[in-house]
């Protein structure tokens, strides 16, 4: 019987390397796998989050530049219909775009040329209106000011109040001529850019389609250009009719309760209602303070205002939604916090073009792969 020799040296002794069992290699590589997989997540939140804020930065920087091309894009493709309809009647494409913007330069003339010294007078007679309005409001303050005159004889003695005095608002002959040309040049700039988008936009639409990789591309672009033209532009034209009904109808209710200037705030309001929410409210909040400053009695005074609410509830919650169907309806929550970064970005000009960029946004991005959640998110 053989028995190992007890003075072998260890080395002698063949020992069998160790192996790792293949279900423990398999988990360590999915564990790896899934850090990998969670710390590229990481990054490309990082990454979208810093292009988000460059692109807001960029935005912001070129409002100049963007808002009249947003603006002019809008008018464009409201108008559009007009134009393609004249071309399958053989009409040139030039011609009827000419006189479009010919009867739209008119119109805002005529509009500026009868809202202007109404406008001013206003404007002017501001200090005037406030002054003669604190008055009317005494019978609401009264308590209030026996309530402070008592509290500043508790703390430290009687205090006399001095009366504000309103600051005078005028605007001088060089204001005018300041502002003159810059206001000229962004609405030529605007009427230009809807004269060339309106007889050169099928054919740019058209090159865009044309550099599409395969047959089955062109054709899926041609799909989505052809239904967003076609929606975007109904419901720009849909909500143009809605707000000059809006509009109309404030003029005359307003002239039938005898306020001054029915035509101007008909246009204040039918161009506030582009701002949803926001804009009823401020009109109301306006055809109020009119409504007192114009009257002595509170109650004939906030008649107007009380009036134009009915209008805009009736408006906001039957008729807009009835007319524009379920596919245009846009969540409460959405347009506000997009009203808030357009207003934020841009402005007056942001907030007033901030509803119809977010409808053309989610009309664009149900027919785009990959961006359907957006339309669901900001879908009513």
């Amino acid at each position: 019987m053989n028995r190992p020799d007890p003075d072998a040296t260890p080395a002698a002794v063949d020992v069998a390397p160790a192996t790792v069992p293949p279900r423990v290699a398999g988990s360590q590589q999915l564990r790896l796998a899934r850090n990998l997989r969670r710390h590229l997540l990481a990054v490309r939140v990082v990454l979208n989050a810093l292009l988000v804020l460059a692109l807001l930065y960029t935005v912001t920087i070129a409002r100049v530049l963007l808002i009249p091309l947003v603006l002019a894009a809008f008018i464009g493709l409201a108008l559009n219909p007009l134009v393609a309809t004249g071309a399958r009647h053989r009409v040139p494409r030039w011609l009827t775009a000419s006189v479009l913007v010919v009867a739209l330069l008119a119109g805002l003339g005529a509009g500026v040329g009868a809202l202007a010294q109404p406008a001013l007078g206003w404007f002017h007679g501001a200090p005037a209106a406030i002054k003669s309005f604190v008055p009317k409001l005494r019978s609401v303050t009264k308590p209030l000011e026996a309530a402070n005159r008592a509290t500043q004889s508790l703390v430290g003695g009687p205090v006399r109040a001095q009366p504000p005095h309103p600051t005078a608002v005028a605007i001088s002959a060089w204001d005018v001529v300041s502002t003159a040309p810059k206001v000229l040049a962004a609405v030529l700039t605007v009427v230009l850019l809807v004269f060339f988008f309106l007889i050169y936009g099928d054919s740019l639409l058209r090159r865009l389609v044309e550099i599409s990789p395969g047959f089955a591309y062109k054709r899926h672009a041609v799909e989505i250009v052809r239904s967003i033209q076609v929606e975007v532009s109904r419901y720009l034209l849909t909500a143009l009719a809605i707000n000059a009904t809006l509009g109309a109808l404030t003029t005359l209710m307003l002239w039938l309760y005898h306020m001054p200037d029915p035509l101007l705030w008909g246009v204040v309001a039918m161009t506030a209602n582009f701002i949803p929410y926001v804009g009823a409210i401020t009109t109301t909040i306006v055809l109020a303070l009119v409504g007192m400053i114009h009257s002595h009695d509170l109650g004939n005074a906030l008649l107007p205002a009380l009036t134009f609410a009915g209008m805009t509830g009736i408006e906001g919650n039957l008729i807009t939604p009835m007319i524009q169907g379920h596919r245009m309806r846009l969540s409460p929550i959405a347009i506000l916090i997009w009203l808030l970064v357009w207003g934020w970005l841009w402005g007056i000009p942001g907030a007033l073009l901030a509803v119809p960029m977010l409808t053309s946004a989610k009309l664009i991005t149900e027919r785009v792969r990959g961006w359907g959640w957006f339309a669901v998110m900001v879908q009513r």
